[in-house]
């Protein structure tokens, strides 16, 4: 990693897009921090600094991915992007942050599988934190969340309420890691889909003669997801906990969120660019490899639950956009050839987000810039406890910065990613909308298509636990608690 504290960097003539308004001015980066905007940042640069051009462009606060899985051991494989390599795609697209995944092995101790992920990390060129799943539950683990939010800067703990006989969550287990996360300030995410139902369906399917990657979406259908958010919800209504649903890709689950939000429950959606622009017909391709790489969980819908999830993001019941960036090439996949169930399951998307987001939201008129910045960025950090020193431009916030062309036009392809993966969910799709430069920590580590990621210059972001006022507003509820009468 290169120690040495960036130049002084002068962005001058673009428009500054946050997520409450937009407006002309320069900037001026000094130590990797956003040192002055206006006319002070041109009086105060240095007479040496660098300086960019940013006529025509906007410049907004540098993406962060909520949800990636880099160097993820899984089904008996390993992702093929690492820590790297993956966030040098990351860079590549604008993305200059990313919230990765600790997942332990059930019974193995938290914090030894999170100083593992953390070696694994050393190599990032971005930014990045973690959020840590449970997988089991005991006093350990009861312990270790404790040590993780007060020491660690992990304030979100993951939950799969999918993969029976492997990582999956029961009740019991939700309930009690739900209960401690309250009471640690974290915020409880979940991977919502009913394990037993799915893994009862891939039996059923199979019984059909159905064995290839056509099956996954059969035995994954949407109100498999629906149940499991809705059962979510519920737990951590009666508990009185805030709630992260990750990858949302279907209406029942954007409907079920929006019902809990009418209630005034504190519940958030995530949904992935791939869920929000591709459609379930991808497996019904006659090759098994191109249909294989679209095996992720949970699957592409029927088209009509895109529209649905376009406007989730409007109506603001949708609050953030991911990708489960989890590259798996050709013959991992392979693995699941005589059985849809066995198929390594993920797709890549960590380079492509921003773009076909802009190009799908903003250029069609569903977004505004600020509202992409919104849910690209500014909301993520919100959430997740680093606002404004990431997700936004502002004197002192992290100089983490992306000079956006809306005139410029690629059209995506595996050719030209940057990713290891040797499948693109996106190939052949034009956009209109790119990065021309991306900022991170005040350097510019990507250039008109001159990637300049560097390992190990990414640093580990600890996430503060939500501070009293947060904690006293979700802990309301149990003052609320009903006594006994005295007869």
């Amino acid at each position: 990693m290169n120690d040495q504290a960036a130049p002084a960097l002068l962005i001058r003539g673009g428009t500054v897009v946050n997520a409450d308004r937009e407006f002309a001015a320069d900037v001026l980066c000094v130590g990797g921090k956003v040192a002055a905007i206006g006319a002070r940042a041109l009086s105060e640069a240095p007479a040496a600094c660098l300086t960019l051009d940013a006529s025509g462009q906007y410049l907004l606060p540098g993406g962060i991915d909520p949800h990636t899985h880099m160097q993820l051991p899984f089904m008996g494989t390993v992702t093929r992007d690492d820590f790297f390599s993956g966030t040098a795609a990351a860079l590549a697209g604008g993305t200059t942050s990313i919230i990765d995944f600790v997942i332990p092995n059930p019974q193995q101790p938290l914090l030894e599988a999170y100083q593992t992920w953390r070696g694994w990390a050393e190599k990032s060129a971005a930014d990045y934190g973690f959020h840590v799943a449970i997988t089991w539950w005991g006093d350990s683990v009861h312990a270790d969340m404790a040590t993780l939010v007060s020491q660690e800067g992990v304030n979100s703990f993951k939950h799969f309420m999918a993969y029976k006989n492997a990582i999956m969550c029961d009740d019991e287990t939700l309930v009690n890691s739900f209960k401690r996360a309250l009471e640690l300030g974290a915020m409880p995410t979940v991977h919502a889909e009913n394990g037993e139902l799915v893994y009862l369906l891939q039996q059923e399917v199979a019984k059909l003669g159905i064995t290839g990657p056509e099956g996954h979406p059969l035995s994954r259908p949407p109100m498999v997801e629906a149940e499991a958010a809705n059962r979510a919800i519920a737990i951590a209504e009666v508990l009185g906990t805030p709630i992260y649903i990750v990858h949302v890709s279907c209406q029942e689950t954007v409907d079920a969120i929006a019902r809990a939000r009418s209630r005034g429950q504190r519940v958030y959606g995530e949904v992935l660019a791939g869920h929000l622009l591709i459609d379930d017909s991808v497996y019904r391709h006659p090759d098994f490899a191109f249909a294989a790489a679209h095996v992720m969980s949970p699957p592409f819908r029927p088209k009509v639950h895109q529209e649905m999830l376009w406007r989730g993001l409007q109506a603001g019941n949708l609050h953030t956009t991911a990708t489960d960036h989890c590259t798996f090439c050709a013959t991992q996949k392979a693995a699941g050839l005589e059985h849809f169930a066995k198929i390594p399951n993920g797709c890549g998307g960590v380079e492509e987000r921003m773009a076909v987001i802009w190009d799908a939201g903003v250029n069609s008129g569903r977004l505004t810039p600020s509202e992409f910045v919104a849910i690209t960025s500014a909301n993520t950090a919100k959430l997740f406890n680093i606002y404004p020193q990431k997700g936004c431009i502002s004197e002192g916030a992290d100089a983490d910065l992306v000079l956006w062309d809306p005139q410029a036009t690629k059209t995506i392809s595996v050719a030209s990613q940057r990713s290891l993966g040797d499948f693109n969910i996106f190939e052949g799709r034009s956009v209109r909308g790119l990065p021309s430069h991306t900022i991170s920590q005040g350097r510019i580590v990507f250039a008109l298509g001159d990637l300049r990621a560097e390992a190990g210059a990414g640093r580990y972001i600890k996430r503060p636990a939500f501070g009293p006022n947060v904690k006293a507003a979700m802990l309301r509820k149990q003052d609320l608690t009903p006594s006994a009468v005295q007869r």
